[in-house]
């Protein structure tokens, strides 16, 4: 039984304004083409609402992920807490901050998470690995 503790932050900039970056996540049909690429997703985008993953993993395990939102401040910040499972495993338990600042005509995105990993279920870093891939298609998405 083995815990691991990690923090990563990764920041983006994405050349168009706040409110459409903001929009992108608060948006089922538009969070789902960028954060979930295959799987279900459903998105309750407020403070309280719950957003739920069912997908599989790459060894075909079913993962199933679901995100609390604590705080949302539209255009600015948004707080939310994860917990990953698979096979029925609860992997990691995480709280993820967003927050995004206009820069002219663009949006500087940073995102701290904070994790706990479990039983070597979940790396740190495939999870800021994964993280990564889909604010890069966050950044596809907004093109």
């Amino acid at each position: 039984m083995t815990v691991k503790h990690a923090t990563f932050t990764l920041e983006r900039t994405y050349p168009v304004p706040p409110s459409r970056v903001f929009a992108a996540w608060a948006d089922p049909a538009a969070k789902r083409r960028w954060f979930v690429p295959g799987g279900e997703h459903e998105l309750d985008f407020r403070v309280g609402g719950r957003e739920t993953v069912h997908a599989a993993g790459p060894d075909g395990t079913p993962l199933a992920v679901l995100s609390i939102y604590h705080d949302i401040v539209p255009e600015r910040r948004i707080v939310y807490s994860t917990t990953l499972s698979g096979a029925d495993a609860l992997a990691t338990v995480s709280i993820t901050t967003v927050e995004l600042a206009g820069e002219g005509e663009a949006t500087r995105l940073v995102l701290t998470e904070q994790g706990t990993f479990l039983d070597g279920a979940e790396e740190p870093a495939w999870r800021e690995q994964g993280t990564g891939d889909w604010l890069d298609r966050l950044g596809e998405e907004l093109k």
